[in-house]
């Protein structure tokens, strides 16, 4: 049995679950928790994109991509050359399977770039260089394989939407007729890939920050049109906002966020919907500090994960209460419809959810 259909069958307790803040496996532990995967690199990954749980994609730091395809056993270092030169961020990356890939390096004007690799990272092409020098691009998704999209925060008072209808070949500025005006100091956070989500073929969500409120922000049209609603994780504050979202099916959904300031209080760091965003839900027990990252599992319903600097944290019942898993540290998750959840952070962390066994069993 898989790690994620375990743990969709226990009501998992922290004392059954819990790796410790070094994130690696105490001797007679029961229940799952993250296994660290090697990968000999010291980037800060916060792109994930999980194929399977033999396959996944990382990128980080100093223009940094990695890719496995045994689990984690060994990982080959894919890294575009002009990234590594450059000392680009790769704060997203989208992965159709083992080889095709699309990854977004975030900035200010000509930092903001999309590269396409065809060849599991053999070779990368440059398919779009941000010219504007007020856009800053956070967020990568796409809705299918030839359906994509990308988010800038607000340029002319309106967040600035990338699209594209090849897979990435190409791209073009949305017209903004579609989308709300931002609020004072609104904008999204590149923090783990998760700001800008799609759910089917047609809806696409943005999490925004730094504004009065903190909103999330629906198209079902690909992204020409917009539809905002306020969440109830506080804002206020540059720092503060909603900072991942995952979206189950079309309707049922979940975000995450609070302050990333090392020591601030986050109190209320997590949401639910399920009116497909039209409002959201107060978590009754939030997990305990901000999170970064959001996913759902593939089996059962309920089930998500939830990580951040401080910890990974675990609901079981769509977000209305969340415990503690694990206390190592981890920017951003993923989870595939084979079982495999995998998590990527700092100092070339990544780990995938694995069943923890006593010995002796």
């Amino acid at each position: 049995m898989c790690a994620a259909a375990l743990l969709v069958g226990l009501a998992v307790a922290p004392a059954q679950a819990d790796t410790g803040a070094g994130d690696t496996p105490r001797p007679g532990l029961r229940g799952v928790g993250w296994a660290p995967k090697a990968t000999g690199k010291e980037a800060r990954f916060r792109g994930l994109a999980a194929v399977s749980r033999s396959t996944a994609w990382v990128a980080g730091s100093k223009g940094t991509v990695l890719r496995t395809g045994d689990g984690g056993r060994s990982w080959q270092d894919v890294s575009p050359p002009g990234a590594v030169a450059e000392g680009l961020e790769l704060r997203d990356i989208e992965a159709f399977d083992a080889r095709r890939a699309v990854a977004l390096s975030i900035g200010e004007g000509g930092a903001s770039r999309v590269l396409r690799t065809e060849d599991a990272g053999a070779t990368w092409t440059e398919t779009f260089r941000n010219p504007d020098p007020r856009a800053f691009y956070d967020c990568l998704t796409f809705l299918d394989t030839r359906h994509g999209l990308a988010v800038s925060d607000p340029v002319d008072g309106k967040f600035r939407i990338l699209a594209t209808e090849d897979g990435g070949r190409s791209w073009r500025v949305l017209p903004d007729a579609g989308m709300p005006a931002a609020l004072p100091g609104e904008a999204g956070f590149a923090a783990s890939g998760q700001c800008l989500v799609a759910s089917g073929p047609r809806d696409v969500r943005l999490a925004t920050g730094g504004g009065p409120v903190a909103r999330v922000l629906h198209s079902s049209d690909r992204g020409l049109t917009w539809r905002a609603a306020d969440s109830t994780v506080p804002a206020g504050d540059p720092a503060r906002g909603v900072f991942a979202l995952a979206f189950r099916d079309r309707t049922t959904g979940l975000a995450v966020g609070g302050d990333y300031r090392t020591g601030q209080a986050s109190p209320q760091a997590a949401a639910r919907t399920a009116d497909a965003g039209r409002g959201w839900s107060r978590a009754d027990t939030p997990p305990p500090a901000y999170r970064s990252g959001a996913a759902w599992f593939p089996y059962g319903r309920s089930t998500a994960l939830a990580v951040g600097p401080t910890g990974t944290d675990v609901t079981t019942d769509a977000g209305r209460t969340w415990r503690t898993l694990d206390t190592g540290s981890y920017d951003t998750v993923d989870c595939t419809p084979d079982g495999g959840c995998w998590a990527a952070g700092e100092k070339g962390r990544v780990a995938r959810l694995e069943v923890i066994s006593t010995p002796g069993r």
